[in-house]
């Protein structure tokens, strides 16, 4: 049985998503933040060596880092849907979006919200720069395609989807000047797949999504 390890508010939202969009069976394990940390409790941290959000174990196997888990799922779960393989008009567009996730816009929005907890100034701005070039370049896609690696929905919207909704719990940005990601947010909210997994996963909490 597949086992998701779901922090609150945290990264692992993604793979209960891409549960409900394979429509696969899992047991959802919900854990809690420290109420005064904000961290992860030290029984989640014990899932795995590196200790951070998401984590599933499948059967005695154990796995972390949500794009090592989405293509795990992909792979042994029948997803291949969801996945751009070589061949495709669109692998490159899918390789670049959901790799950027977590290499580039995960990284820029951890270093705004550094930046907001040291107080910022005038030698933050070139820090920033990044994640302003990030949505200018997001805002930019979505004005030519619905979806970040083209026509249709995949994995990299799931990975993208994050950094521009809960991951702005912990660096505030507004979005307001960007309407195609907005309009893109909206697609996203009205899938039966996210709807479900939110409801499941962040039963009391709704991602910010204007």
């Amino acid at each position: 049985m597949l086992t998701v390890h779901h922090l609150g508010i945290s990264q692992s939202d993604r793979i209960v998503w891409l549960c409900e969009e394979l429509g696969i069976e899992y047991d959802l394990r919900r854990y809690e933040r420290d109420p005064v940390t904000r961290l992860a409790p030290e029984v989640y941290r014990a899932l795995h060596p590196f200790g951070t959000a998401p984590v599933i174990t499948d059967e005695k196997f154990v796995l972390g880092e949500s794009a090592a888990i989405v293509e795990y799922l992909i792979a042994t779960r029948g997803g291949e849907a969801l996945a751009r393989r070589a061949g495709d008009p669109d692998f490159a567009d899918y390789l670049f979006w959901f790799n950027f996730a977590n290499s580039s816009m995960m990284p820029a929005l951890m270093t705004s919200m550094v930046v907001g907890l040291l107080g910022g100034g005038d030698r933050a701005r070139p820090l920033l720069a990044r994640g302003d070039r990030a949505y200018a370049m997001i805002e930019a896609r979505l004005g030519s395609v619905p979806y970040l690696a083209g026509q249709s929905f995949s994995a990299a919207d799931i990975m993208m989807h994050f950094p521009l909704t809960t991951g702005r719990v912990f660096a505030p940005r507004d979005i307001s000047g960007y309407p195609n990601i907005l309009a893109y947010l909206q697609r996203i909210a009205a899938r039966p797949a996210y709807v479900r997994a939110m409801a499941k996963a962040e039963p009391d909490f709704t991602a910010p999504l204007t």
